[in-house]
């Protein structure tokens, strides 16, 4: 029963710490911070990094899949084995 009265008494502080915090100027800027989404700055250069990300993937798989290709090929052609000519012993 002693612990229930304690986490009573802990909600009831936190009630007004919290609000202090949050009318202080660390709450008014993380409001600020969280309310606003990224600039339009910000916003552009993630887009080219993005874009410079995709193309380069985009290279990385064509170039793979040139590769499968060609071991493919090789995989499934028969080899033509040449035979030495016969030896003088």
């Amino acid at each position: 029963m002693v612990w229930v009265l304690g986490v009573v008494v802990l909600l009831l502080m936190m009630i007004p710490l919290t609000a202090i915090v949050l009318d202080s100027e660390v709450g008014r800027a993380l409001a600020r911070r969280l309310g606003s989404g990224p600039s339009e700055e910000e916003g552009q250069a993630r887009l080219k990094e993005l874009e410079k990300e995709v193309q380069y993937l985009s290279q990385t798989v064509e170039s793979l899949q040139e590769e499968s290709r060609f071991i493919r090929q090789l995989l499934e052609k028969p080899k033509e084995q040449e035979s030495l000519p016969p030896g003088d012993e």
